[in-house]
């Protein structure tokens, strides 16, 4: 019995590990493609909101595949990716009465 909990163990410090990594790997790719603001903002986005966050990594990662930026992101375009990613229509309510 002990050695399955401690292969238990192992596999979920592979994990976590593994996880790690990944993590580390999209953050040297951020760094490397955008400008120093950018990238502060990139990860003050990874704390408040960690899947936005995912998301912004994917696109870039993506785009950066494909050519679409040429040169470093700016925080301007980050900005701007921020923005379609978080766009909600404004709700109008409307009160009517009797």
């Amino acid at each position: 019995m002990p050695d399955n909990e401690e292969d238990k163990t192992r596999r979920e410090l592979t994990k976590r590990l593994k996880a790690m990594q990944l993590e580390q790997q999209k953050r040297m790719l951020a760094k490397r493609y955008m400008t120093d603001g950018a990238y502060e903002r990139l990860m003050n986005v990874r704390v408040s909101n960690y899947q936005l966050y995912n998301q912004i990594i994917e696109m870039i990662i993506s785009a950066v595949q494909s050519n679409k930026f040429p040169d470093r992101i700016t925080e301007k375009q980050l900005v701007g990716i921020l923005e379609r990613l978080t766009y909600q229509p404004e709700t109008k309510i409307e009160y009517k009465r009797k």
